[in-house]
């Protein structure tokens, strides 16, 4: 019986384990969506984006000077071989004679044992006397023969004969007169003389030594003057004011200005000189055409050695209403990134004319008074809105 009353008891307590969750669950979720049903509805806000802050450059036609740069190594204008015109000893040398000595013209540099040529001078000198004697005797005698034969006291065939007569002692001494010159000029020429003031590149001859015609004893050149050979592109070239198809001397008033510069012995050294003529000849190699510049020494209290390399600045046409920016505003191509009244930025297709060193100088597409962007930017968006300051170097200008 007791089995039986418990049964009862026990099954209405697991009855009311089983709702009890359910009812909990239950008033949570209509808590839960009374809470959601009555609370205020949030709008989202969304930010406006910040404009980017960027670097411009007002646009500012001007003249510019073009300029062409190159290299080249220092030669001399002249360089020759010094030859004695006659053999004999060395019996003197200059002591300008040495490698690097310096020299002006006319200078004596080498002399030769004279005395053979000045025995032959005399030699010369006396048959020179005795041609004159006897031109003259035979003038006179045709001038009689002629007086003769007018009074008819001589024949006809012997005033002919002393005209013959004379004019082979004419001939005589006509070369009486050569021979003695030619003595003359050897006897000159035993004193070995520079041809122009220059400096001694080497020299191969030592006193006391037989030298002949046309020995080279010594190679010479000139330092009045002094030529660097500048090898420019064609594009360059198109730079320079030089006239179209000009090879050879250039005209005086053709003539562009340059400017050489080296470092030498720890200092920077300035020469100014003029591009004097073009090489008709196209480098193979290199495809570029060579122009020279010349520089007077005399112009300069230290001129340019020779064989020193130096660089070339050329100063080339004038162009005008030319708008210089720097290299990096150019993007993608000839274009560049304008700012508009309404501070966004727009592409603008350009026309430069060349790249010269950290600059690109533009010649059309860009109006007086646009503004340019010249900060680096990774994603420019056309019509984007920024935010342009000047920038400070040409606000400082």
């Amino acid at each position: 019986m007791k089995r039986k009353l418990l049964l009862p008891g026990l099954e209405l307590l697991t009855r009311h384990k089983m709702v009890l969750p359910g009812l909990v669950i239950l008033v949570a979720t209509f808590g839960a969506v009374a809470l959601m049903a009555t609370s205020p509805e949030l709008d989202p806000d969304i930010p406006e984006p910040v404009a980017p802050t960027v670097r411009v450059l007002d646009v500012l036609p001007e003249s510019i000077q073009l300029r062409v740069h190159s290299q080249g190594t220092v030669t001399p204008t002249q360089v020759t071989a010094l030859f004695p015109e006659v053999a004999g000893r060395v019996v003197w040398i200059s002591p300008a004679l040495v490698n690097g000595g310096y020299f002006e013209k006319g200078t004596v540099l080498l002399m030769l044992d004279e005395q053979d040529y000045r025995s032959a001078l005399q030699r010369a000198q006396a048959a020179l006397t005795r041609a004159e004697a006897e031109y003259d005797h035979a003038r006179y005698e045709h001038q009689r023969m002629r007086s003769l034969e007018q009074r008819r006291l001589a024949s006809r065939s012997q005033m002919e004969n002393t005209l013959k007569e004379q004019r082979v002692k004419q001939a005589v001494l006509q070369d009486a007169r050569a021979n003695f010159d030619q003595a003359q000029r050897d006897l000159e020429r035993t004193e070995v003389r520079a041809p122009f003031n220059g400096l001694v590149q080497s020299e191969s001859v030592d006193v006391g030594q037989l030298v002949g015609r046309n020995m080279s004893v010594a190679t010479l050149y000139a330092s009045d003057q002094v030529e660097v050979r500048l090898p420019i592109a064609d594009r360059q070239l198109a730079f320079l004011n030089v006239p179209l198809g000009q090879r050879g001397a250039l005209p005086e008033e053709a003539q562009p200005q340059v400017t050489l510069s080296a470092e030498f012995a720890g200092r920077t050294l300035q020469w100014s000189g003029r591009i004097v003529r073009t090489e008709a000849q196209i480098d193979t190699a290199s495809r570029m055409v060579n122009v020279v510049a010349r520089v007077n020494s005399s112009d300069h209290a230290e001129p340019p050695a020779v064989g020193l390399f130096v660089d070339a600045d050329i100063e080339g046409l004038t162009v005008d209403d030319i708008v210089v920016l720097p290299r990096i505003a150019l993007r993608n191509g000839n274009r560049v990134l304008v700012v508009d009244e309404e501070e966004r930025l727009r592409f603008r297709d350009v026309e430069p004319l060349r790249l010269y060193q950290d600059d690109v100088l533009i010649v059309g597409g860009l109006e007086q008074g646009e503004r340019v962007c010249v900060s680096p930017m990774q994603t420019p968006i056309e019509g984007m809105r920024v935010r342009p300051v000047a920038d400070p170097d040409q606000a400082a200008t």
